[in-house]
């Protein structure tokens, strides 16, 4: 049934208590108050972004032509313009949801701009040009994308350290999750040793979801016994929720206990790629199935305007007895041959070189549009 007058379901999302998140950016959806409506029309309370988000804004329009003129005229290279006009971009989007940060106390009006994918394997370069990135943004509501490598971990810990609020992405598994939420708990407990405020340091932990299932599901496809089959579409739903039951038993840690008595606020968890894939399978169940309050949902629009037509919520009650499910799903996985730590590390894998073919794709559109605008 599609949404009308008495029907929201975006509303009812965050009535939920979803904070709900849109993973586009770009100059034109600033510029044309397109933004600014769907904060209105959508319950929108957030942004995302990625190379690739930005390589597709380069491609609409030409309102990064004269900036981007600018810049080859004064002789920047291609990274510094890549850093222009994302930085600007993000800057512009902070202060439009400014207001929502300051009436939300901080939780949410948050826009997060990636490193350099390139550095993922280097922390202390990854630390470099967070501290950069936020310096340049100058926003409060700003976080820093971080991706959850090993390396990652420890960039994580000392960024949190020096007082920066961030987004940790590209968790895939629990364990490593689980080594995400202890980096930024002892970022936060050098931050308050080092006598920052807590209560300004912001961070979530995004876990991505529908990347399980396509890589899964493939798996199960080339088992292609009927009990293979039957446990497509089910494993990122569970991975996910199993994610929130280890944020739940993360909170009873003396060590985070203290920091909470400190001003402290929890890393929230995000559920990240939650654009449905396999076609087969309803367009909004990574919302749906994931409606936990206290937890992100950032969307595509094509997703986020599905949602708003026919989204329901699924009524998920984190309890002993759902967690068992899902448990009883990788018993099941297990039973017929999926190896799920390596599913895990081979997307970890496949998440890194996509987000440096994204930037490769970005840096490319930069130096084209670079030339273009120095030509005419």
């Amino acid at each position: 049934m599609s949404s009308s007058a008495a029907s929201d379901p975006l509303a009812d999302l965050t009535a939920a208590g979803v904070s709900i998140w849109l993973d586009d950016l770009s100059r034109e959806l600033l510029a044309g108050g397109e933004l600014e409506k769907l904060i209105a029309d959508r319950h929108v309370v957030g942004v995302t972004t990625n190379p690739t988000i930005f390589a597709s804004a380069l491609s609409r329009g030409d309102r990064y032509t004269e900036q981007l003129r600018g810049l080859a005229d004064d002789g920047a290279s291609v990274d510094e313009a890549v850093f222009a006009i994302t930085t600007d971009d993000v800057r512009a989007a902070c202060r439009v949801f400014a207001p929502i940060h300051k009436r939300t106390d901080g939780l949410d009006g948050r826009v997060s701009i990636e490193v350099d994918p390139r550095l993922a394997e280097d922390s202390d370069a990854t630390v470099e040009q967070a501290v950069k990135l936020w310096d340049a943004v100058r926003e409060q509501n700003l976080f820093v994308k971080i991706p959850a490598t090993r390396e990652g971990l420890t960039a994580i810990t000392e960024v949190v350290a020096r007082g920066i609020s961030v987004n940790v992405t590209l968790i895939f598994s629990l364990d490593r999750y689980r080594a995400v939420m202890d980096a930024h708990a002892a970022g936060l407990e050098r931050a308050r040793q080092a006598g920052h405020d807590l209560t300004g340091i912001h961070s979530v932990a995004s876990f991505f979801v529908s990347r399980v299932d396509t890589e899964v599901d493939r798996r199960l496809d080339a088992v292609g016994t009927p009990e293979a089959r039957a446990l497509k579409g089910r494993t990122a739903v569970a991975n996910a929720r199993l994610a929130y039951g280890t944020y739940e038993s993360a909170a009873t840690d003396p060590l985070r206990q203290r920091l909470a008595e400190a001003g402290a606020r929890p890393q929230r968890p995000l559920w990240a790629s939650t654009g449905v894939k396999d076609p087969a399978y309803p367009d909004t169940m990574y919302v749906s199935e994931l409606a936990i309050p206290g937890t992100v949902n950032t969307m595509p629009g094509t997703t986020l305007a599905a949602f708003a037509d026919h989204g329901t919520l699924a009524g998920f009650t984190p309890a002993a007895d759902n967690y068992a499910a899902a448990q009883e799903h990788f018993a099941a996985l297990e039973r017929v041959g999926v190896d799920f730590t390596d599913v895990t590390d081979t997307l970890e894998r496949e998440g890194l070189a996509k987000f440096e073919a994204s930037w490769a794709e970005l840096s490319a559109s930069v130096s084209r549009e670079m030339g273009r605008a120095a030509d005419s």
